[in-house]
Parts: structure tokens; C-alpha cells; sequence
């Protein structure tokens, strides 16, 4: 066992597209560079703040990103310096990501250096939980091989999430139980998803892993091999022969040393529109963002980003509109998911394709 200190590197996944945030998340845009909660700072910003703490300083924190958006990264993090930031020439999903931060932070800070993986576009809201949460997961990861993901405990039977079965209790680190894990399970349907949350065995799958890099570069030497051959040789070179696929799908369901702790600081990871209302549940009849003039409209999302645009309603409900530069968008709170069938359609007609 190591019992020394752990340089603790945390890694943003930054490269993510955000469309179903349309129009206000462009291509040079995305979700992760937008402030939807009010307070002006970014998705992004958040993340790094959280992390910073654990972290050190910046000189320990590291961004993988898409070579689009890789300058708006410097623009919204000036601090982070640029050997920290890796540009993925296309993207390929998480696999390829997770394993070419995981080669290169092993290589600068050695096999024992503890890596943590956090998207970029997660809402938490108690930050000292939030802490506790990463230290616990943090100490188990360096004590063991041990690859610990971060489960959500359900609020309900969310079809929208992947799902982490648990088996027996490992140890609890200051009041933090660690449970082995039994399967991941992809999106369920509603049915399957209540016998989960029912049954308590059950957390959603945050997309949060900790690990010592070591322990992950083993696993992936022999889950997937391919993979690691094809990044140590080339590096971001090597990117146009890979495979996309998840790191769930890759290691996750297949390693042995999956861990997870159930976690309770206050989530939310944004998937659309509609995310606003989790975000601003103390909101009456409607969630407000833009000078709503409104005459018995109910349960509708308005959003503007020129403050000095008014948009007015008469007996809508449950719609969602967002009003961004030249670009309305209304549409059903039940239709958000479609958002992405919309910009497939945009992109086939050449006037259009300045919106994306």
C-alpha cells in the first residue's frame, strides 16, 4: 500500500457539443462555455473552481478538449497553462480521452499519481460535500487498485442516465460507504428504471471516475489493447484510427476493480432546456430568464441573452423559448430531445449552416 501523499491531477472532459442548448450553444460555443444559472460564470469555470482546491493549483489541473473550441478554453481559463490543456484532433468519446490523459499524466507524475475525470458541464450544488465526496474516493483509489466511480443516488426513475448496480460493502472512508460494483447498465426504459431505484441497489452513473494512473493503464492494456498501443505510439497522431466508444463500454463494464460511492452533494449534469427548472425550483409559474411579458402562460422555460429584448406570451404551457442573436426557438418542454433533429436539418440547407 502506498501511504504517502498523492498528487491528486483532476482532468476536465471539455470537448462535448451541448446541442440539445441550442441556439445559445454554437460549434464555437458549446454547452460548457455558457453560464445558465445567472451567476456569469461558465460551466467550465465552475468546474475548474471546484477542483482547484483538491488540486493545488492550476499548475496540477489538466482540460482535454476539442481542437474547435480549444482557444475558448484559454479564453475562459487564462490560468491554465497550455501544456495542460490536451487537443483532441476529432472527437472519439471518452475511451480515447481517459486513456491518452491517463499515458501522458503517468508519464509526467509517475504510475502513482491519482487522476480524476470530470465533465465539463456538471451543476453541484454543496461544494464542501462535493470535497468530501473526492477525498474519500481519492484515499480509497491510492490504498487500492481500485478504479472508484462516482454514483448519484436517484431522486426518481430516470431514463436519461446509465445506472451502477452495487454488491458488498468494501469499507467506509469518514462515513462514505464503498461498494463493489456488480454491473453498469445502460439507459433503461421507465419499468426497469423504477426496479431500480426501488430495489436501492442503484446509483446513477455520473461520468466521474478517480483512479491511480498505474491501475487504469494496466486495465486498459488488457481490455483494450489496441487502444493504448495506438496513443502511446502516436499520441493525438493516432487519433483517426480509433474507435469511438464510451469508457463505460470499453473498461468499465469489463474491469474487475470497479468501485463505486454513492454520492450526495447536489447534481445535475444539464442535459437540456429543461434542466433549468431543477436549477431554479423556488420559481413560480414560470423559470424566467429574459423580460417575460406574460398573460397566463404556466410552466414555460424563457430565456433571452440581450437582456433588453422582451418576449411576450399569451396562454402558453409547458413550452420552452429561447431567444439568442437573430434565432427563436420555441418548442414543447417534452420535445427538447428533438433539438438535435432540428440541427441535422440546418446543416443539410447551406444558409442556414452560420447557425450551428
Amino acid at each position: 500500500m502506498n501511504t504517502s501523499s498523492p498528487v491528486f491531477i483532476p482532468v476536465i472532459l471539455a470537448g462535448g457539443k451541448g446541442e440539445r442548448f441550442w441556439p445559445l450553444s454554437r460549434r464555437q460555443r458549446p454547452k460548457q462555455f455558457l453560464s445558465l444559472d445567472g451567476s456569469g460564470v461558465s460551466l467550465l469555470q465552475a468546474t475548474a473552481q471546484r477542483l482547484l482546491s483538491l488540486a493545488g493549483d492550476w499548475e496540477n489541473l489538466w482540460v482535454i478538449t476539442a481542437a474547435p473550441i480549444a482557444e475558448g478554453v484559454f479564453e475562459q481559463l487564462p490560468s491554465l497553462p497550455r501544456e495542460n490543456c490536451l487537443v483532441e484532433p476529432e472527437g472519439k468519446d471518452t475511451a480515447p480521452a481517459v486513456a491518452w490523459a491517463s499515458l501522458e499524466i503517468a508519464q509526467q507524475y509517475g504510475d502513482d499519481a491519482i487522476i480524476g475525470f470530470f465533465p465539463a458541464d456538471h451543476w453541484i450544488k454543496d461544494q464542501c460535500a462535493y470535497e468530501q465526496t473526492l477525498k474519500a474516493a481519492i484515499a480509497y483509489a491510492q490504498e487500492q487498485d481500485a478504479i472508484v466511480t462516482l454514483g448519484i443516488k436517484p431522486n426518481g426513475p430516470a431514463t436519461g442516465y446509465g445506472y451502477i448496480e452495487q454488491d458488498i460493502l468494501e469499507r467506509e472512508i469518514d462515513g462514505l460507504p464503498v461498494y463493489q460494483v456488480t454491473r453498469f447498465t445502460e439507459k433503461p426504459d421507465r419499468a426497469t428504471a423504477q426496479t431500480f431505484v426501488d430495489s436501492g441497489k442503484f446509483s446513477w452513473n455520473s461520468g466521474m471516475f478517480i483512479f491511480r494512473a498505474g491501475v487504469v493503464l494496466r486495465e486498459l492494456d488488457r481490455h483494450a489493447p489496441e487502444l493504448l498501443a495506438t496513443l502511446r505510439a502516436k499520441g493525438a497522431a493516432g487519433y483517426p484510427a480509433l474507435e469511438k466508444k464510451s469508457i463505460d463500454y470499453v473498461l468499465m463494464e469489463k474491469t474487475q476493480l470497479a468501485y463505486v460511492l454513492p454520492a450526495n452533494f447536489g447534481w445535475d449534469d444539464l442535459g437540456d432546456w429543461n434542466a433549468l427548472e431543477r436549477l431554479f425550483p423556488d420559481a413560480e409559474s414560470n423559470v424566467d430568464l429574459a423580460k417575460h411579458v406574460n398573460l397566463h402562460s404556466r410552466g414555460c422555460i424563457v430565456y433571452a441573452s440581450d437582456e433588453n429584448q422582451i418576449i411576450a406570451t399569451i396562454g402558453l404551457k409547458d413550452v420552452v423559448i429561447v431567444r439568442e442573436g437573430n434565432v427563436t426557438l420555441v418548442v414543447p418542454k417534452d420535445h427538447t430531445q428533438d433539438i438535435k433533429d432540428l440541427l441535422k436539418q440546418l446543416q443539410s440547407q447551406p444558409e442556414y449552416k452560420n447557425l450551428l
